[in-house]
This record gives structure tokens, sequence and C-alpha cells, in this order.
């Protein structure tokens, strides 16, 4: 059975979003009203290397766009089960940072999005890469720092004791996501072969497995995301380089499908970890400190304890990155882990 037809076999009363189907993805965004009946589909290709859904840039005789899809599992780890209204999580996230014109002027605009088929249509930035590359040695410019920097404290001062709707809490993706990053890289029981992605990283993990203290801290720290902690704002949710644009015009944001109404802390902590990951220099670490502006009730420590976490499944959980260095400094990032974490 394709991927297609197990897919509709799931859900026959969705659109199959598919490159290869020209004349179905034409009938399909006329009736969404997403292009005009005037426009002819010239192309549709995959954009970019998304880790959660099946994206496409659709190119027709009067412009681009980028439609995207949220199946039923991970598009790039088809073996790991993901709620589809993600999709209807971030276009709700879209249409609600439209009406802040400082949140919006960073995102893509919002064409619309299909609740049945849990697709979202998006404008097109251009080509652009995304910022993965810090991992390979490059350093993040302090001009896109700032961007970003003001992205969070203009998107968590937008909504800042806010009574948010119930899409917003997100309960099925901050699941999913709770299993990965506080749950199944401390796991006993091996769920990957550490050593087959770096010589001697299975030891060095079960020195966090094996640390009671480490693990307990976590694992409250994971109820805590749970339950979105005391304070609520609107979080982006995954704020980390796959999430940021390296467009012409700057540093943009897409991908907010982890949104909720939760703890600023988790975005900065999030950042923090793979400015980390990334051998950032100091510099930049200073330079976010003081650029972002915290909520009143911001807890430093908070943010420290979560980037730490962050680290740590990132170096030893499913969700790996592109680094180029070996056991030496992820033995070191791990030990920062648990320094952060047990601050």
């Amino acid at each position: 059975m394709t991927i297609k037809e197990q897919f509709l076999k799931l859900h026959p009363e969705s659109f199959f979003l598919d490159a290869e189907d020209l004349n179905g993805l034409t009938a399909y965004l006329r009736q969404q009203d997403w292009i005009a009946a005037d426009e002819t589909l010239l192309a549709a290709r995959k954009a970019g290397e998304g880790n959660m859904n099946y994206t496409l840039r659709v190119t027709t005789s009067a412009r681009t766009l980028i439609v995207k899809q949220a199946r039923p599992w991970v598009e790039k780890y088809p073996q790991i089960a993901a709620p589809r209204q993600r999709a209807i999580v971030e276009g709700s996230f879209y249409q609600l940072v439209s009406q802040h014109a400082k949140v919006a002027a960073m995102m893509p605009g919002l064409i619309g999005f299909d609740a049945a088929s849990c697709t979202v249509a998006l404008e097109d930035l251009g080509e652009a890469s995304d910022f993965t590359s810090l991992y390979r040695g490059e350093v993040l410019p302090e001009s896109a720092l700032d961007q970003l920097a003001d992205y969070l404290t203009n998107l968590h001062a937008a909504f800042a004791g806010t009574t948010f709707d119930d899409v917003f809490a997100n309960r099925a993706m901050r699941e999913l996501n709770h299993q990965h990053i506080f749950d199944l890289p401390l796991r006993q029981a091996d769920l990957l072969d550490l050593d087959a992605i770096t010589p001697g990283l299975r030891q060095a993990a079960e020195q966090l497995k094996d640390d009671p203290l480490y693990v307990e801290t976590v694992s409250k720290l994971g109820e805590l995301y749970l339950t979105g902690g005391a304070s609520r704002v609107l979080l982006h949710g995954d704020f980390f380089p796959g999430s940021w644009l390296n467009t012409s015009a700057g540093a943009r944001v897409i991908d907010p499908e982890f949104c909720f109404a939760g703890s600023a802390e988790f975005d900065l902590g999030v950042m923090l970890a793979h400015f980390h990951l990334a051998n950032q220099p100091l510099e930049l670490f200073e330079r976010l400190v003081d650029r972002y502006t915290p909520q009143p009730g911001f807890s430093s420590p908070l943010m420290s304890q979560l980037a730490g976490i962050e680290i740590m499944r990132r170096l030893i959980g499913v969700a790996q990155l592109p680094l180029g260095y070996g056991l030496e400094r992820k033995t070191e990032l791990l030990d920062l882990s648990r320094e952060l974490v047990l601050n």
C-alpha cells in the first residue's frame, strides 16, 4: 500500500497533497479560493526538508505560495504518529498574530487553512534557507539575533494576560513534544543506538540517566510544560534555527505548529540551548539576554533549566541535529545540561 493509499484509507474525506498531482492540486486550490480561477498551476515542488509536515512551493502563472499538510505522522519519521490537528493550531496562530503588526511582519501571511484536510496555505517568503548552517560553524549575525529577540519580545507581550481559545492549549502536540523532550531520552531502555551516532555517546548518556536528582528534576519540569506554567503568554513552541528563515529581508519565523499558551521561559530556553549546541560566541548569549524584554515574573533560573533539557534531548533523543563535533564536545554539553538543570 502506498503512502497516499494509506492516508486516504484513514481519511477518505481529505485531499492528499501531492507534488505529482498537478491537476488535483489545481482543482483543490481553486476550490479553497487560494488561487483565482484564471491562475494556471505551473509547478509544485517540496519546499525544504521539514520535519513535521509535507510542504510544497506552488508556482502559478501569477505568483508562488506555500502549501503544507499535516499528516497523521511526522513527515521525517513516518513511524512516529502525530496529531493532524496541528495544522488547525498553526492556522489559528497565523490568524491571531495577524492582529499585531510587529509579530505578523516577521512571519509569512496566512492565505487560508482547510481544517478538513489539515492543510495551510501561506505567503511565500521567497527562496531562503533556514539557519541550521549555524551547526556547521556559521555565526548568527547580530542583526538577525536582534530581529529574533524582538520577535519573541513582541509575541510574548502582545498576548500577555490573554484568555486563550482552547485551540492554543495544543494538548496533543504538547503531549507528543513532552515525550520526546522530557521522557523518552532519559528512559533506561535505549531507544536509539547512540554509539552509532557518536562512539561513546551511550556511556555519556547513561551518566545522566543514572542521576536520580537530574531525572526527577526533568520530570517535574515536564509536568510544568504540560500544565503551561504560572504565566501565560503565546509561545512559538519550537524556537530553534530550523524555524528561522534567512531571507533577503532579514530573519523570519515559520512553523508555529508547536505553539501553546504557557511560560515565556520555554521559548528563550530553547533558543539559548541551540546557541550552545551551535557553539555560538558568548557575545550572542549576552546580546540575547539584553535584547529580549521579559514580562513581569520571568524566571531566569527556569529559562536555564529548560535550556539544559533542550540540550540533553537534542544530543540523546530522536530529534538529532547536523552537529559536526564528536564525543568530547557532546560530553561537555551533557555536563552543561546537568549544571543548568540542577542550578
